[in-house]
């Protein structure tokens, strides 16, 4: 006897979601994308896909464009690939935010850096 199919949970959360759909993780791309075959719309994600880059979990972030920032521009950059916001929009995101500055986030405060 044929059981019926089960469409699974994130389906079901994100099936009417009216945007392109941003995964973050501070682990690699590959954590999100676990879940991608499973959303029927548009799919981005971010990941910190390697280390070694930055001093500070901020900076890293940046890096590897995972810092809120960094996020708004990804999602600006894939409402634009939709026609959703002018491709400039983005620039100007990109440029007001310093995306390819890592000195950008120097006065971020340091998780788990306070001693005491």
């Amino acid at each position: 006897m044929d059981q019926p199919q089960r469409i699974p949970f994130v389906t079901t959360v994100l099936e009417d979601a009216p945007g392109p759909i941003v995964a973050v993780s501070d682990y690699m791309r590959a954590v999100p994308d676990q879940i991608s075959h499973w959303v029927t719309g548009e799919w981005h994600s971010l990941g910190t896909d390697g280390f070694g880059f930055a001093d500070t979990r901020p900076a890293a972030r940046r890096y590897f464009n995972v810092d809120a920032q960094s996020i708004v521009v990804a999602t600006l950059q894939a409402l634009a690939k939709r026609g959703e916001v002018k491709p400039e929009t983005v620039r100007e995101a990109f440029d007001r935010f310093r995306i390819n500055d890592p000195t950008a986030v120097r006065d971020v405060k340091q998780e788990g850096g306070e001693v005491g």
